[in-house]
């Protein structure tokens, strides 16, 4: 680790000037390293999911109490991000990310060894709680490192998330299910090199802001231009957006597995694997959405990747083994173009307030994650997971309400840049 570290720190420190570099370009080594960061982040987390057939089946959880464990997972993961966004808005705290992965690495070693019901939720919120902590201020330093090019650097960023989701259930399926759960000590490795790469982020961060934190702390205004009236509306639209699509998600993220085992009689390994394969095609979908946004405008890719995805999940609950595959790619790539989107589109309305808006859009998504996990799941108890899966179906149509967006024009720290978010 000491080694990983320090080679990190040394790639971060090239001698190109630290303000002309975070102002007018991308700042390509940190955001590949808190890309990096994020693959091996969301990597622990997925593998939350990706290990419900196991507790199942060894504590004897039901459908309900799948759902709770999720829930607790979100919340742990959402009520805290804005209160964090928030507090390193007035103070800024470089090396959170470091502390939050450490406490991410506490929850996943108790979950490895947890022996029922109560350890398994305490684990899971020292989860969620280390990444409460991770994503708004990863999400400021995306910001602070994309120059004019905010959508492409979020889409960098949030595209190792979702490899990283996307690797969990994979590694679950060739690691986890064959030897069973105390194998996720294995993955405590993944947490230790993201401690030394963020800790090199943080030396960066430190080094930088007093360059970078007067720009931003002066500019309490919207850098849209807008009214406090309409921006508040605009949120609400937003958040109103975020949660169709990640109440949709959860959905799948959650009960995929269980739907695929139960409609088509295949094995869990063979289930974890299109699981895989869904949550790649949301890595995918998310890499195109920012840069879509940068060049499109972020208002159309946020309407076509919710509305758009509607006529995929109607035909899902009908389809066999094979086109519910190609369904769900087609939902993975689609739908997840959107938040890269929505998330500069909100962070472009509030500049100076950047941890603020990130926790809160990363904890609403968390939290609508969990929330829907946790219905979904009591709904699928009481009926079917058949039915979950038609109701859900129509979830995207609220996308409509990106209709009432307004097109954006805004200044980037750099300079000026007319084109429409």
């Amino acid at each position: 680790m000491i080694n990983a570290g320090t080679g990190m720190k040394i790639f971060l420190n090239r001698r190109r000037p630290p303000v002309e570099r975070s102002a007018e370009g991308l700042v390509f080594s940190v955001l590949a390293a808190i890309s990096i960061s994020h693959l091996l982040n969301d990597t622990i987390q997925s593998l939350i999911p990706a290990t419900y057939p196991l507790l199942k089946s060894s504590l004897a959880l039901s459908y309900a109490q799948i759902g709770l464990v999720t829930l607790t997972f979100q919340l742990a993961a959402s009520l805290f991000q804005p209160l964090v966004g928030a507090f390193t808005d007035r103070r800024r705290q470089p090396f959170s990310l470091a502390i939050g992965m450490t406490v991410s690495l506490s929850g996943l070693i108790l979950l490895s060894a947890a022996g029922s019901f109560g350890a398994v939720l305490l684990a899971v919120a020292l989860v969620g709680t280390g990444s409460s902590v991770f994503h708004p201020e990863s999400a400021r330093v995306a910001y602070l490192a994309a120059g004019n090019r905010r959508g492409l650097a979020q889409s960098l960023f949030q595209v190792g998330g979702n490899v990283g989701s996307s690797l969990g259930p994979l590694l679950a399926a060739l690691i986890i299910a064959p030897y069973g759960r105390h194998q996720i000590m294995w993955f405590s490795l993944a947490a230790l090199t993201a401690i030394a790469v963020l800790s090199a982020v943080g030396t960066w961060y430190k080094r930088n802001l007093h360059h970078i934190a007067p720009k931003l702390g002066r500019r309490d205004a919207p850098e849209a231009g807008l009214e406090p009236r309409k921006i508040r509306w605009t949120v609400v639209v937003l958040l109103v957006l975020i949660f169709s699509k990640f109440f949709y998600l959860a959905s799948m993220t959650s009960y995929y597995i269980f739907y695929l085992i139960t409609k088509f009689g295949i094995s869990v390994a063979d289930a974890q694997v299109h699981l895989f394969v869904f949550l790649l095609s949301v890595a995918i979908g998310t890499l195109v959405g920012g840069p879509l946004g940068d060049r499109f405008g972020r208002k159309y890719v946020i309407w076509i990747s919710i509305l758009g995805v509607a006529p995929f999940t109607l035909a899902l609950p009908h389809a066999g083994l094979v086109m519910t595959t190609v369904l769900s790619i087609l939902i993975g790539v689609v739908l997840a173009s959107a938040f890269p989107a929505i998330l500069v589109y909100a962070q472009e309305l509030l500049p100076g307030k950047l941890g603020t808006i990130s926790g809160l859009f990363y904890g609403f998504a968390f939290g609508m994650g969990g929330i829907g996990s946790a219905i979904l799941g009591v709904l699928a108890d009481r009926t079917s997971i058949f039915f979950v899966y038609s109701l859900c179906a129509f979830l995207p149509l609220i996308g409509v309400v990106a209709a009432f967006l307004p097109n954006l024009q805004f200044q980037g720290i750099g300079g000026t840049d007319s084109r429409r978010a």
